[in-house]
């Protein structure tokens, strides 16, 4: 334990540290299918009744482990100091079949397991410790690979043929079939980001030093003599930089985070000649 502490905080803590500065958020790869003695908690790792697991630590009963390790991770963040950190999965899966080595990889398990990660994530309840959160999510994998070297169980994590035909549904199809559509909404002309109304000075400085410098917006308009400039305060500043490194990146919800500090308003906060379209 004393070995892994020391290790969390010379390896993990630098990371913890560049999301946080760079204000991006940390990938995580929650798999219960690779848990020790999954025999015995295969219903608790597939989101069926259970009698669930009491930690001690944060007082709370979890149903699912796909919950447990989230909030494990959170946990251990926080030790470090960098529990305001947005955490984003990186994958997450369950296997449709396998060979004798694997006998957990069945359909029926993998429906059962991303079906309720599915839903989860989409209904925005998170964790018991993330309550009302939704976390960016890629599930692993979308297409069975063939061709992939390694166990035979390596081959069939996708929901969806090599030849594009479905394998089974968990909501991500269009009336069962695959069906071409654009990975994210065109940005909308009507929405901006701007600083919560308690950001501290210290904090709007840090946002727009980030994004006029290492964020690569063009700050010229709140330069002098740009159309931006007046109202010459920081708030005004950093507004207009931080909806400009927002409307760049796409317009995603975790361009607007600023560390918590920026939100995302219908209300158009532009003034005169200085646009912030």
């Amino acid at each position: 334990m004393r070995f892994m502490i020391g290790y969390d905080q010379s390896f993990f803590a630098p990371i913890l540290q560049f999301h946080q500065r760079t204000k991006s958020p940390f990938m995580v790869n929650p798999y219960p299918y690779f848990s020790p003695d999954l025999s015995k908690r295969l219903n608790y790792a597939l989101f069926k009744p259970n009698s669930g697991v009491y930690d001690k630590y944060t007082r709370k009963t979890y149903t699912n482990m796909f919950d447990a390790l989230m909030d494990s991770t959170y946990t251990a963040m926080k030790a470090l100091g960098y529990g305001n950190v947005e955490i984003a999965i990186g994958e997450t899966g369950w296997p449709t079949q396998g060979d004798a080595s694997s006998p957990f990889a069945s359909m029926e398990n993998a429906i059962s397991y991303n079906g309720h990660v599915v839903k989860e994530i989409v209904s925005g309840k998170g964790t018991p410790l993330l309550p009302n959160r939704t976390f960016e999510t890629y599930m692993f994998a979308l297409f069975n690979e063939n061709q992939k070297p390694g166990p035979l169980v390596e081959k069939y994590w996708g929901m969806i043929n090599p030849d594009f035909t479905p394998i089974y549904d968990v909501g991500v199809l269009r009336n069962g079939q695959l069906t071409p559509t654009p990975a994210t909404p065109a940005p909308s002309s009507k929405n901006f980001c701007v600083p919560k109304l308690d950001v501290s000075n210290a904090q709007l400085q840090s946002n727009l030093d980030y994004a006029c410098g290492q964020g690569g917006i063009d700050c010229t308009p709140i330069q002098p003599g740009g159309a931006c400039y007046e109202p010459n305060t920081l708030r005004s500043h950093a507004a207009f930089a931080m909806n400009s490194y927002y409307r760049t990146k796409g317009q995603i919800y975790f361009s607007c985070d600023f560390a918590g500090t920026g939100q995302i308003t219908t209300l158009e906060p532009s003034y005169g000649d200085c646009r912030y379209l």
